[in-house]
């Protein structure tokens, strides 16, 4: 299982937010790549990136940032956050991000996302962002009236390199991760799931390690590594 770093991005800035508000943000750092090329210096094998200004946006809103992480670390960069259509990804990819994640698009736009994933097989990743067991989109600030397995369902037959799925009640809160919700997820998609929001400590590390016979093959962590309540190196000890 791969332990995953998250940068958040606004306004060129690394930050988290508590449960997606944007209203109740704290900033880490004025230098992401920085930030990245510590998690790098601290064994993690890929970086995840979202661009929180983008997905407000609809546009990317600090692909800047994005290239100068990208030219910092040599390992794996996946990139979310305002990707809305062919060009975009396209741009990406040949910036050297190794999957784009799309998100509001999934429930938007699913031509978009099955051309995406037939042109770049194998480099898209569908975001599903939960809330109370429905997908939100538009920076979370919008709550569908789909369930988070039925989305994920309408895309058993598409090429996808995976799956994340954040629980935005418990995202940037310290509060544990949503194990259940994880597992039926990986039980309905068919694809390796990323699991995502809430990791607090070392235990939760361990619980979603029991997830992978069921198809789990990594977590993000953002907060957690910020403040200081987990550390990337016993995480990936815990993870193998």
């Amino acid at each position: 299982m791969t332990i995953i770093p998250a940068i958040d991005l606004r306004e060129g800035k690394c930050v988290r937010l508590m449960q997606g508000d944007f209203g109740r943000m704290t900033v880490y750092s004025v230098r992401p790549a920085e930030v990245a090329e510590k998690w790098q210096e601290k064994g993690a094998e890929r970086i995840h990136v979202v661009d929180l200004d983008g997905s407000r946006a609809g546009v990317p809103r600090n692909r800047d940032v994005i290239e100068e992480i990208l030219q910092k670390v040599s390992v794996p960069v996946q990139v979310g956050g305002g990707i809305r259509n062919i060009e975009t990804v396209k741009s990406y990819i040949e910036a050297g991000v190794r999957w784009v994640i799309l998100g509001t698009a999934a429930l938007k736009d699913r031509d978009f996302v099955v051309e995406a994933c037939r042109l770049f097989g194998g480099k898209i990743i569908l975001g599903i962002d939960g809330r109370d067991g429905k997908v939100a989109v538009e920076a979370w600030t919008e709550k569908s009236a789909r369930s988070v397995e039925e989305v994920a369902a309408s895309y058993r037959d598409v090429d996808l390199a995976a799956v994340i799925y954040t629980d935005i009640g418990r995202d940037g809160m310290e509060r544990g991760v949503n194990v259940e919700a994880t597992r039926r997820l990986a039980g309905t998609v068919g694809v390796p799931v990323i699991a995502s929001g809430g990791v607090a400590n070392i235990e939760d590390i361990k619980k979603i390690k029991t997830l992978e016979r069921y198809g789990v093959v990594g977590v993000v962590v953002g907060k957690a590594l910020y403040s200081g309540a987990l550390s990337l190196e016993d995480a990936i000890e815990a993870s193998r």
